[in-house]
């Protein structure tokens, strides 16, 4: 089969499209045939080394995929050759035409959901649950506001949390990314380009402030996120490139919180718990994740450089 491999940390053309042996099921795992890969910020700084967890050297990048069940291992119960399935995580990386993964992290996918939308379900939705339900534990009739909310979690927790009878205001930087997020059904879409967007956003809860703010940059944004906090509100920051300065009394005066948020720090169970409530969401239809752009496998290196630019439009994958 065809991988990306990783020899060395550095920029987007350390991968390299390279031959490797077939992956074998071992007992409770299954090979699964990639039709679609997920790319994530996270893939990015992993490769160049600069992640919280690094990688072996050499390593196949990615944790998100879809496509068929390949082979089944001993003791599988849960899968059968055939069987449509997403991953939330890989033995072997899945920036590959076939992965080896755990039975317990792979998901059976509805048969009316492409594989590239599949292939967006695991760090996106996965990312947004666990930052409104788990960390913010935000609930009907509050008042979220998403930052980034073009992209791929942004996306996700637009679709999560209306499903959960929040009221919805999110950030984009293009035309096109306000049009998509109006269409998913934030109530109130702002430019986060202008230089006033804080206090239209404040502007847009009447003045009362949000219970959840959702932070995708917060060495941009944190400082100004806390006066916009209603009291007991709750920040959680999802994504962060930088240091960030702020004033402690924005969030003494309210009792609000800063929470930090890591996909990673999710146990079993909870993945477990995240991935029934998400496929539930897919069988259902409240939940439909938006491809961006499909880029073939080979191209990994142009995908690395697009997840990372401004103006986020859904969902990057790869296409072996």
């Amino acid at each position: 089969m065809k991988a990306i491999r990783v020899r060395e940390f550095g920029g987007p053309e350390t991968m390299r499209l390279e031959e490797m042996p077939d992956p074998k099921p071992g007992s409770g795992q299954i090979v699964v045939r990639i039709r679609a890969t997920g790319v994530n910020p996270a893939d990015t700084y992993m490769r160049a080394g600069t992640y919280a967890r690094k990688p072996s050297l050499p390593y196949t990048p990615g944790t998100d995929a879809a496509g068929t069940v390949e082979s089944i291992g001993k003791d599988v119960t849960r899968f059968a050759p055939g069987d449509r399935v997403y991953t939330a995580g890989s033995v072997t990386g899945t920036y590959a035409e076939q992965a080896l993964c755990d039975q317990s992290t792979a998901f059976p996918l509805p048969a009316h959901v492409g594989f590239p939308q599949g292939a967006a379900m695991h760090v996106p939705y996965g990312t947004a649950f666990r930052a409104l339900f788990y960390r913010a534990q935000a609930r009907g009739g509050e008042t979220v506001l998403i930052h980034g909310a073009s992209g791929g979690v942004g996306i996700a927790a637009i679709q999560l949390a209306r499903a959960a009878g929040l009221r919805v205001i999110g950030t984009v930087g293009s035309d096109r990314g306000r049009e998509l997020v109006k269409a998913e059904g934030a109530h109130v879409v702002l430019d986060h380009k202008a230089a006033a967007h804080f206090e239209e956003a404040l502007a847009a809860t009447g003045g009362r402030g949000y219970d959840v703010i959702i932070e995708m940059l917060a060495n941009v944004n944190l400082g100004r996120d806390l006066p916009l906090l209603s009291p007991h509100g709750r920040v959680v920051v999802v994504g962060n490139r930088g240091k960030a300065e702020i004033d402690a009394r924005n969030i003494m005066t309210t009792d609000a919180a800063i929470l930090g948020m890591s996909l990673w720090n999710a146990t079993p169970a909870d993945l477990t718990s995240i991935h029934s409530a998400l496929v539930a969401g897919l069988e259902n239809k409240t939940l439909r994740p938006v491809i961006g752009r499909e880029i073939p496998l080979a191209e990994a290196p142009r995908a690395h450089a697009a997840v990372m630019e401004p103006g986020a439009y859904g969902k990057i994958v790869l296409i072996p």
